[in-house]
């Protein structure tokens, strides 16, 4: 009962954190687009952390051909 206890209040904390987190305007939790170092979005519209990467990589390619 005690581990239980222990774990519970634990817990309670963590979520009392970011709680409090949220509400002085930190933002949010959230999942990223694909998943950390996914090679292929499969997400139906891209996020713009994605957007922004790929037009990274076009533009090196670009480069690399060019020079």
């Amino acid at each position: 009962m005690a581990t239980f206890l222990v774990t519970f209040v634990a817990i309670a904390v963590v979520i009392f954190i970011m709680a409090i987190g949220v509400i002085f305007g930190r933002r949010a939790i959230r999942g990223s687009c694909g998943g950390p170092g996914a090679a292929d979005c499969v997400c139906v519209e891209k996020c713009d952390k994605r957007k922004k990467l790929e037009e990274e990589q076009a533009a090196r390619a670009a480069q690399a051909d060019h020079g």
